[in-house]
């Protein structure tokens, strides 16, 4: 005996004694909500990961005092830096145009991308470099200007490290100090307060 078929005028699905098959229309709509799905979880998913991590580092773009008061704190150094935690990249872009050959680290890809694009975009490539890494698995040893933006959780982690790894460097940490440290001078007030510190070979 033939299968019978019965068209359903509602969906544009055939239906079959037995089941019902997909219209082309309906793989179709399934195909597109399944990419627009896995864009989205791609996109998403840097932003939301560090909240898994030991640390949460999360994103918080630098306020334009935060950037004035590290910039001050750099007045008469020069030579390499590094912004620890780089997100969109301003302090190294900033850095850059003070003659800084300056880099970034972040893990996050979408800020990488997108710091590299505005460091070409404002004619700053050359100066500057960005690399996604992990920061506690990043040797910084060979910068002469580290600027950190942590969270208060990561503070004495991140201080065991930079004593372990600093040669001769001068620290800026934004938002928080470092907690067994004295700084050799703070500049500014509140949120937009930064901690400078000296590290000499021991």
């Amino acid at each position: 005996m033939s299968e019978i078929n019965f068209v359903d005028l509602h969906s544009g699905a055939v239906k079959k004694a037995g089941g019902l098959q997909i219209s082309t229309t309906g793989k179709l709509l399934v195909g597109i909500t399944g990419g627009i799905a896995l864009g989205l979880t791609a996109i998403c998913a840097p932003f939301i990961s560090p909240a898994l991590r030991r640390f949460c580092l999360p994103y918080i773009p630098a306020t334009n005092e935060q950037i004035t008061n590290v910039l001050n704190a750099l007045k008469g150094r020069k030579g390499s830096l590094l912004d620890l935690g780089s997100g969109d990249g301003r302090i190294v872009l900033e850095a850059a145009k003070n003659k800084f050959v300056s880099h970034g680290v972040e893990l996050n890809p979408w800020l990488v991308l997108y710091s590299k694009f505005d460091a070409f975009k404002q004619g700053l490539s050359d100066n500057t470099k960005f690399h996604r890494k992990d920061l506690w698995k990043y040797d910084v040893s060979k910068y002469n200007n580290i600027v950190i933006f942590g969270v208060e959780q990561m503070m004495a982690d991140l201080e065991k490290k930079l004593q372990k790894e600093c040669k001769n460097c001068k620290v800026i940490a934004c938002r928080f100090p470092l907690p067994n440290l004295i700084p050799e001078k703070t500049i500014g007030q509140g949120i937009d307060k930064v901690w400078v510190y000296n590290f000499e070979p021991s």
